[in-house]
């Protein structure tokens, strides 16, 4: 469910019509709806109400400022992976004791910050990593908690380009090899050995990839007990889906994943943690875009938008999925027409759909990207010198904007000519 609903033949967010936003903002705009993020925010805190637990948003997905203050005022955790996001997430409001700090690659200098400001745990992904770590807290004459990533090659059925927990991925430590690596961990000074972490992926829409590796985390967790390792948490990670297309059948529930989660490690007497972020913040934006042209080609007619992969990378990057609604609701029995969405920039892979199935549009007429809030303003760029995209709340009635859109000024202003030049 979202609060993007067409009343009076027009799309609102919430109570703003979004050619309001439109007019005053300008398009392409990012529009977030403040129900949205609080009701599934509040699914996965009633999906784990049985137990200790903390559900930690994946600031990855979405990192505006309002967005994270929002989450944060409601009690989440914050699910980091770099030295940029921990400072977003403690100039939001969170208290470092509600931040997880996680990522392949973390720096010394990334690692140091996070100490000093605070810290729930980190997440550590290698020996290299770990033994990093330890040596910064000794120095520092410091004890840090943390989590050893375990990857338990378990297929997680999604993009090859969002999966993290098969044994040809990047992401953590062999889950053969945990043992011998948690007495290492155990052994090294600054460390104190907590819990274990497993991600399997992002997208998932099948719950059977989260209870394979899940009931293998409860294996290690019982191994490494006998060891000696007092082993109090489990981050068991994100990657629940979303419904990207409506006449699709829905991903399951966080109530059902809750559910996996109870019958696979619910018996182990630890505290939960998971990183959700696009089944929080996917359906909670939209990416709002004005028509430039109705261009005819020799087989087919192109909508020329004046968003582009740079406001919005995943169907470039991904091929991924997104509704494009016009903003005027469709009369009963209107006919429809295919179209090639695309953007301005110039490469044939600024497409965002072929095909799509729109009534018929014209110059000036306003679309809407569906289920845009995550992984879509925080991977924007300025490709082609177009300015950032800027990112706008609603809650209720009123709307402000959270992030503005540059200046072509500020855009040049960025960079220097050298006096030898």
């Amino acid at each position: 469910m979202d609060h993007f609903q067409y009343k009076h033949g027009e799309l609102h967010a919430e109570d703003v019509a979004l050619s309001c936003i439109a007019q005053h903002v300008g398009t392409p705009v990012y529009v977030y709806s403040a129900a949205t993020l609080t009701r599934h925010f509040g699914l996965f805190r009633q999906a784990l109400a049985w137990t200790d637990h903390l559900v930690c948003f994946a600031v990855k997905s979405n990192s505006n400022l309002a967005v994270l203050k929002l989450l944060g005022d409601l009690g989440a955790g914050m699910d980091v992976v770099s030295g940029g996001e921990y400072l977003r997430a403690k100039a939001a409001g969170v208290p470092g004791d509600r931040i997880v700090f996680s990522g392949v690659g973390k720096t010394i200098p990334e690692m140091r910050m996070a100490i000093e400001g605070g810290i729930r745990q980190f997440n550590l992904e290698s020996e290299p990593e770990m033994r990093a770590l330890s040596a910064l807290c000794a120095g520092m004459g410091v004890e840090v908690p943390v989590a050893v990533r375990v990857n338990p090659d378990v297929d997680a059925k999604t993009h090859e380009k969002i999966a993290t927990g098969r044994s040809d991925n990047k992401f953590g430590i062999p889950i053969s090899r945990a043992i011998e690596v948690y007495a290492e961990a155990a052994a090294l000074p600054g460390l104190r050995v907590v819990g274990v972490d497993v991600h399997i992926g992002s997208q998932l829409t099948d719950l059977d990839p989260f209870r394979a590796a899940y009931a293998k985390v409860a294996d290690l967790t019982r191994a490494l007990r006998a060891e000696g390792h007092a082993i109090t948490r489990l981050d068991l990670g994100g990657g629940l889906g979303i419904p990207y297309r409506r006449d699709n059948s829905a991903p399951p529930l966080p109530l059902d994943y809750g559910q996996v989660i109870r019958e696979t490690v619910g018996d182990l007497a630890c505290e939960i943690e998971i990183e959700p972020g696009r089944n929080i913040v996917g359906n909670a934006g939209v990416l709002l875009s004005q028509v430039i042209y109705v261009k005819r080609g020799e087989d087919r007619d192109f909508l020329i938008l004046d968003a582009a992969m740079n406001d919005l990378l995943r169907p470039a990057m991904y091929g991924a999925h997104h509704d494009i609604v016009p903003l005027i609701e469709p009369s009963v029995g209107a006919g429809v027409q295919p179209y090639d969405v695309v953007g301005p920039v110039c490469e044939s892979g600024d497409t965002f759909r072929k095909g799509a199935e729109l009534p018929g549009m014209a110059a000036g007429q306003l679309v809407a990207f569906r289920s845009a809030g995550a992984y879509g303003a925080v991977m924007a760029s300025e490709y082609n010198s177009r300015p950032l995209v800027p990112e706008v709340l609603v809650q209720g009635d009123h709307f402000a904007v959270i992030r503005a859109r540059p200046t072509y000024e500020d855009m040049l202003g960025r960079d220097s000519i050298p006096a030898w030049l």
